[in-house]
């Protein structure tokens, strides 16, 4: 256990019942979600799951989806890293509160009407325009907040296995074609599922591993971890010796209470009340009640970042007292957002090691899925809106959406690759890639929705310029094109000096205030519900 990789390529750890473990367990979900999935006749079915589900279940799709391989790989890897703490759970407090906003206010204006996303409900209030303009922040949002999730898994496949980028997120996007394939949103529900108990399953396994493998167990874990300031939680303002005044510090800092309290819940309440990858699960529930208990329940998976976050606790104790070798000591020093795997794949005995890294997987495939049912459901909508007549028969249309999904899997394999030359170019770390991407979209898209709700009758024109207004915001924030055509060093001489979390509420004022600001004159259209 001491001697944990000895020059040992990482891939040759990986070893053959490790990789029946693996398959075996991914095509038990396969079987499992073909026996759940039912009879697929019609739209509302593929996309809707006939709006016959339990909210249990929903609540647990719902957490399923949010936790991602990114909370499985990149929050060790977080807390792992120089100066990396339990700051990140502090975030918590912002997406209880959106929960509960959604679940109250939200999911009542969803059952007003028999529609399949947020953004029919903006056609009702706003008309189509502005539901193609939603639609359109929604795909983007999606695609890039996606990718990431498509990222994580394909860089462990490529650690743990002889794959190379290409082949592993070819591995990952067939399974996710598939599931969604077989049974629409029944199947993505039902598996869903099963990879949330298998993820805390694997969590709590990998802790209780580290901990009884330290010399005093699990007091020395504690006491290690504690020393080194991993438990640290609460963080109101600079630490002792910062040189920033507190206005920079809270400007600038990316896990404090100030962006708690007062940044995530915008961006909360884009993610589970505007965005089609989360709003979607609670539209397939019976009724508006069962849809808030299931938004409003699916707060309880706080408790797998935790156990995640104490992973990484873990692993920083782990090789404090049995440290890596010279080459991977310098690779952790680089690049810490892969140690959980390595520590799985060099560490585990056979067998153990493919069922946690299943569990990566797992929750990668259970947001693929998801992304993919969303994009394709709205693509379809969006395509017929307004030309109902000419939309084909239930049986067509399944086909239709399925093409739909196996398209938009292409272009989010395509997307992944380019995110993987920004995340090597620019070092970012996994979780402020994932949280960073969607900064781009999802400030628009809530305002845009509160404007729907709240009947302010905002101009097109309005919203078109208020989201490029805020793309233009984040892009002198982020820069991340920039990186990609090589302009890094440029750019972080020109960027405005700001965290990307900032970015959820100002560009939410940007689009919003354009809209209340520049609002039709002419009267209401009387067709708009």
């Amino acid at each position: 256990m001491i001697d944990f990789i000895a020059a040992v390529p990482v891939h040759e750890h990986f070893r053959w019942l490790d990789w029946v473990v693996l398959f075996s367990y991914l095509g038990f979900c396969t079987w499992i979600g073909h026996r759940l999935s039912g009879k697929q006749s019609t739209i509302k079915d593929f996309f809707l799951a006939g709006r016959s589900l339990p909210w249990p279940a929903v609540s647990g799709s719902i957490i399923a989806t949010e936790i991602s391989a990114v909370t499985f790989i990149g929050v060790p890897g977080a807390v792992f890293a120089a100066n990396g703490n339990f700051t990140y759970l502090q975030w918590a407090i912002g997406s209880i509160i959106a929960r509960c906003i959604v679940g109250v206010y939200f999911v009542r204006a969803f059952y007003e009407h028999e529609i399949f996303s947020p953004y029919d409900f903006i056609a009702n209030r706003l008309g189509k325009s502005a539901k193609t303009i939603t639609t359109l922040l929604f795909m983007v949002g999606s695609v890039l907040g996606q990718s990431v999730r498509v990222l994580v898994p394909a860089l462990v496949l490529r650690t743990v296995t002889p794959f190379d980028m290409v082949e592993s997120i070819l591995v990952i996007s067939v399974f996710g074609v598939l599931w969604t394939w077989m049974g629409g949103m029944t199947t993505v529900i039902w598996t869903d599922v099963i990879q949330f108990g298998m993820f805390l399953f694997a969590g709590i396994l990998a802790l209780v591993w580290i901990t009884i493998s330290l010399p005093e167990g699990f007091p020395q874990f504690l006491q290690i971890a504690g020393e080194a300031g991993k438990f640290e939680l609460w963080r109101w303002m600079p630490g002792v010796g910062s040189e920033q005044g507190m206005v920079e510090w809270v400007r600038d800092t990316e896990f404090t209470m100030w962006t708690a309290l007062l940044a995530m819940p915008f961006q909360n309440l884009a993610a589970y009340g505007t965005d089609q990858l989360n709003a979607q699960r609670m539209f397939c529930c019976r009724n508006a009640s069962d849809a808030t208990k299931a938004i409003i329940f699916s707060g309880v998976g706080q408790i797998a970042t935790l156990v995640m976050l104490m992973v990484g606790a873990g692993l920083f104790a782990y090789y404090s007292v049995y440290p890596p070798d010279a080459g991977t000591a310098a690779e952790f020093a680089k690049d810490t957002d892969l140690v959980f795997a390595v520590w799985i794949t060099t560490v585990l005995p056979a067998g153990l090691t493919g069922l946690l890294l299943a569990g990566a997987f797992a929750a990668a495939i259970s947001s693929l899925d998801s992304a993919l049912a969303a994009l394709s459901q709205t693509s379809i909508s969006l395509w017929y809106h307004g030309r109902e007549k000419d939309m084909p028969d239930e049986k067509k249309l399944v086909f239709i959406s399925r093409m739909t999904v196996l398209g938009w899997a292409v272009f989010l394999a395509g997307m992944t690759v380019v995110l993987y030359q920004l995340k090597e170019s620019a070092n970012i770390q996994l979780l402020s890639l994932a949280f960073g991407m969607v900064s781009y979209t999802y400030g628009s898209l809530l305002a845009i929705f509160l404007l729907a709700l709240w009947r302010i009758p905002a101009k097109t024109a309005a919203l078109w310029v208020g989201l490029v207004l805020s793309v233009l915001m984040t892009t002198w924030v982020r820069g991340d094109i920039f990186v990609v055509a090589g302009e890094g060093d440029w750019f972080k001489e020109h960027r405005l000096q700001m965290t990307y979390a900032w970015l959820y509420p100002i560009n939410f004022a940007i689009t919003f205030l354009c809209g209340f600001l520049w609002r039709k004159s002419e009267p209401r259209d009387p067709s708009l519900k």
